[in-house]
């Protein structure tokens, strides 16, 4: 079986570095190189490969923004490895997935490995497009293992909005609220559901002090609080910045929380 690949990167000795390293592997058909996220995009429309080697980091449309592309343009999504220079043990942390990350600099074991893994993929014809969020999800803790500030690589959260899976930035979620088992992701531009089944998952996945679970229902980002509501019995409701203004309550266990973060 021949794989089709494409390789994209915005430095070209990473992407002359994998292309070498590839030509070892018979099975493994490398049909183009991208350096940079759009280039990514028009590729994979153009070529439907297999399998992409793709950067994380980008200037202007990074690993995971070509992914939403995709999604958004209804193109189908290839299985994807992804390129990073994150550190080994945060490497570590995603070993169990199919399809994951390997290291800069490359290492051709690590690159065996995932191509296998990419292989069996493949052959059972899963869908890629399942494992988003897993992805997504794992870079947010490797961002955090490797010590990177998420100004320069925010994480990011797949959300369910009109039959379609989007990618967005953490720093840009509103907040989210958990209703018969279902998580809603309340954010700037849109309103969707998670895959996450609790907002403990959630919210260990985005790991970020900005982030503060003021209600047993309730995950809200405190950069989006627009005003503290006193209420009855010395309880408090936040008034989120949202386009509904949705007012959300803070628990009593929480009061304490919220006396700190805003000095009440």
């Amino acid at each position: 079986m021949t794989i089709n690949t494409l390789i994209v990167d915005d430095e070209k000795p990473a992407r002359e570095e994998l292309a070498f390293l590839l030509k070892a592997f018979p099975d493994i058909h490398v049909i183009a190189q991208g350096k940079n996220g759009l280039e990514a995009v028009n590729l994979i429309k153009e070529h439907s490969p297999d399998l992409v080697f793709l950067d994380v980091q980008m200037p202007g449309l990074d690993g995971f923004g070509v992914l939403q592309r995709l999604v958004e343009r209804k193109i189908e999504v290839p299985h994807v490895v992804f390129a990073t220079a994150f550190d080994h043990y945060a490497v570590q942390a995603f070993d169990v997935n199919a399809v994951d990350y390997v290291l800069k600099p490359f290492d051709k074991a690590r690159i065996a490995k995932a191509i296998q893994r990419a292989r069996r993929e493949i052959e059972s014809e899963t869908s890629p497009t399942d494992r988003l969020e897993q992805l997504v999800s794992r870079l947010g803790a490797a961002q955090i293992g490797a010590g990177k500030p998420s100004a320069t690589a925010p994480s990011k959260i797949l959300v369910n909005a009109q039959q379609r899976l989007l990618l967005v930035d953490a720093e840009d979620m509103i907040f989210a609220t958990i209703s018969d088992g279902l998580i809603s992701i309340i954010s700037r531009d849109m309103e969707g559901t998670s895959n996450y089944r609790t907002l403990d998952e959630l919210e260990d996945a985005l790991a970020s002090d900005s982030f503060w679970r003021a209600h047993r229902s309730f995950l809200v980002n405190i950069h989006h609080i627009k005003e503290v509501v006193p209420w009855f019995k010395s309880t408090y409701m936040l008034k989120m910045n949202d386009k509904n203004k949705t007012e959300v309550p803070v628990s009593r266990q929480q009061t304490k929380r919220l006396r700190e973060l805003f000095k009440l």
